[in-house]
């Protein structure tokens, strides 16, 4: 039996045109264990870490499953839409928002994936440093940056069937899982752990509706890639219970290790306290190094993979722009972001990719599942002359859904930069989670965007199905 790496070895590199079936290899297995891949790192134990002690850890616990269930639902979902028809996501969104519309989610995609490498590269530069830190008494966290980011900058120009990705998809998940597993373990063998498991949460931030929106948007940063993946998947059912199966286990796996890792007493909620934790449950041991390397590699898949999906996605709107130039661009933009982000810059950027594409896939699940039942007319989402086109390639009427959405959202809980917070307030109030801790913003701004699509298409005098 093949290997996922050597299936996705077998598949040509495709553009943005629909995938024959005979191409179509990928097996509900082959994409549990590559969204397990992409759901398991660093990053995501940060991120888990700081759900405690606000919240106790079966508190956060809950959070963690029903975060998860609702963020990787909505991701299988848009899967089973790529799976469908063979397009990835950013083709999508053309019956929804118009061919012209679409390149307004691929920006933005841009934006998020260029903020994704900045991510990963600081979280990598931190914890390479307190390696070498800690053994070789060598500090300099910006030649550990540009070290990186030139490392994933040549593995995204060599491209994703490379050697490097070669190697990582063929042994990086299990090792990255293997790792995973032993500080799990080890964590668990503190009876100091096992004691503070059961402790009641301090209380403060996050409440339980932020910590749910934290939990939804892990997952739902991947939505704009999914169908990128999923298109390759032989059916639609197997796309949507190996991307479901796969991310979901990895996700509350690594969210709950992070918060363990925070009550073990070691650790502290950034890459760098992470990796401090890790160091100490290995009791400052060789197999600490050792589980941090592997870690660190780990995130290194996630971060090339950010900058070669950024520069096709720009190669999407300006095809002539050269790969290469882009790739360096993207990885120079990256590298300097992450030379200035903080966890506070962190947590703001998870909240605003939630209320960008929450409220976006709740148009897009309306559009797709309940107006159009699944269909589409795949010529014409390369037609200027056709359905898609609307009014000069864009349909207002799907703009409008997605903007009340991301309204809700800033609403409930406004996020971002100081002066916009200061504006959404201003506007509206103090945001309504405030009065309200248990309310998350996720759901209702999904609702939201969702109803006013239906409300949309069925007072149009023009309806989706008539436009297929």
């Amino acid at each position: 039996m093949s290997s996922v790496q050597e299936r996705l070895e077998a598949l040509p590199a495709w553009g943005i045109e629909p995938v024959p079936e005979e191409h179509r290899h990928l097996s509900g297995v082959d994409l549990a264990i590559l969204w397990g891949d992409l759901g398991i790192g660093l990053l995501v134990m940060v991120t888990g870490a700081l759900l405690v002690p606000a919240l106790g850890f079966f508190q956060a616990l809950v959070v963690i499953v029903i975060g998860t269930a609702v963020g990787v639902g909505l991701l299988a979902l848009a899967g089973v839409a790529g799976a469908d028809h063979g397009v990835p996501t950013m083709v999508l969104f053309r019956p929804v928002l118009g061919i012209r519309g679409s390149w307004l989610p691929s920006g933005l995609n841009v934006v998020q994936l260029i903020g994704w490498t900045a991510v990963e590269l600081w979280a990598m530069a931190e914890v390479a440093n307190i390696v070498a830190r800690r053994y070789f008494d060598f500090s300099a966290r910006w030649f550990w940056l540009a070290l990186i980011a030139a490392i994933c900058a040549a593995l995204a120009i060599w491209g994703p069937v490379g050697v490097a990705r070669v190697w990582m998809k063929r042994f990086g998940a299990w090792i990255i899982a293997g790792i995973s597993a032993v500080v799990t373990v080890m964590v668990l063998a503190s009876g100091e752990t096992r004691s503070a498991l059961g402790a009641a949460g301090t209380g403060g931030w996050p409440t339980f509706g932020s910590a749910l929106d934290l939990v939804i948007a892990m997952p739902i940063s991947w939505l704009p890639l999914v169908a990128d993946y999923n298109r390759f998947a032989r059916g639609s059912r197997g796309a949507f219970g190996g991307t479901f199966i796969g991310y979901f286990i990895a996700n509350v796996w690594l969210f709950a290790l992070g918060a363990m890792l925070i009550l073990a007493g070691d650790a502290s909620a950034s890459p760098a306290g992470i990796a401090a934790g890790i160091l100490a449950v290995g009791g400052g041991s060789l197999a600490g190094v050792l589980l941090l390397t592997g870690l660190l590699f780990g995130e290194t898949d996630e971060a090339f993979a950010d900058i070669y999906s950024g520069a096709v996605s720009i190669q999407n709107i300006v095809p002539k722009a050269s790969q290469r130039v882009l790739i360096a661009g993207i990885t120079v933009i990256s590298a300097a972001l992450a030379a200035l982000l903080t966890m506070t810059a962190y947590e703001v950027f998870l909240f605003l990719i939630g209320s960008v594409f929450v409220p976006l896939f709740g148009v897009l699940a309306c559009d797709y599942f309940l107006a159009r039942h699944r269909q589409l007319d795949l010529r014409a989402l390369y037609d200027r002359s056709g359905p898609y086109w609307y009014q000069s390639g864009i349909r207002l009427t799907a703009l409008l859904p997605w903007f009340a959405g991301f309204t809700v959202y800033h609403w409930i809980a406004p996020t971002g930069p100081d002066w916009w917070i200061d504006l959404w307030s201003g506007t509206f109030g103090p945001g309504l989670s405030t009065n309200a801790p248990w309310l998350a913003a996720s759901l209702p701004s999904f609702a939201a965007a969702f109803l006013l699509a239906w409300l949309g298409t069925r007072l149009s005098s023009r309806s989706p199905k008539k436009e297929v």
